[in-house]
């Protein structure tokens, strides 16, 4: 399985994973035209993308996605809901409707995050390796807990140091916002999540959509990795997800 992290953070996310002759991509926060180029420099084509599967219907995550339909026949995958909160015209679109939906060689189970939004979702991409993609939400539901336990690799919403939020020049609601179960997730609840949730087939965590105004790499670092000593894990490759470069994983 190959799994390209093309974009993160606040002004844009999207992210590449391939199995056998399956093509998909999570969010297009990015411009048709930068994903076209980005995807190009790793030997892939985005006319041939077999899926786009949306998170949720902010600008970061559905940025490029207007021209993206209008010149691709590639089906686009979300919600009802998110459907009728965005103004564009998806003529090639699948309703996500049940918690688990397949295309081509990837199984993919869909699991309800909790952010601003009418509707929001992260996914499990399954092949012979599994991934968790979960950005953009307040908390994790328990029942989720399960499906998300001990996978191979995680990618994984560290947004904001709390500390750093609260001294910030942010105004007071929209650090209520930020903090609240409909906001994101903490480096502490993030580092949190994952330490309990990494096991022994976990290789990788990619720590996602970090703030550029209220958190630092080293400071979503330290916290992930004193979390982890604690529940005495150790996990080989942990990288921080960057707005412009792209991280490349193979596993």
């Amino acid at each position: 399985m190959k799994i390209i992290v093309l974009a993160s953070g606040s002004k844009g996310n999207s992210t590449y994973i391939e199995y056998k002759n399956t093509k998909i991509l999570i969010d297009m926060g990015i411009s048709c035209s930068s994903l076209s180029e980005k995807l190009s420099e790793n030997g892939v084509n985005v006319s041939n993308l077999d899926g786009v599967l949306i998170t949720h219907t902010h600008i970061d995550h559905v940025g490029g996605l207007k021209t993206f339909v209008k010149k691709y026949s590639v089906p686009i995958y979300l919600t009802e809901i998110m459907d009728n909160d965005l103004d564009i015209t998806i003529r090639n679109k699948e309703y996500i409707t049940e918690d688990n939906i397949t295309i081509g060689d990837i199984n993919i189970d869909v699991i309800k995050t909790s952010h601003d939004t009418n509707d929001s979702i992260g996914f499990v991409v399954k092949a012979d390796k599994e991934v968790v993609y979960i950005t953009d939400t307040g908390y994790i539901n328990k029942k989720y807990f399960k499906k998300i336990f001990n996978k191979n690799v995680y990618i994984f919403e560290s947004n904001h140091d709390i500390e750093m939020l609260m001294n910030g020049r942010y105004p007071h609601h929209i650090k209520t916002r930020i903090l609240g179960d409909r906001g994101h997730l903490s480096n502490r609840d993030s580092a949190y999540y994952l330490s309990h949730l990494a096991g022994d087939n976990t290789s990788h965590i990619v720590l996602a959509h970090l703030s550029e105004e209220n958190n630092t790499e080293d400071k979503a670092l330290e916290s992930l990795n004193r979390a982890l000593e604690k529940e005495n894990k150790t996990i080989e490759n942990i990288e921080v997800a960057k707005q412009k470069e792209s991280i490349y994983i193979e596993v």
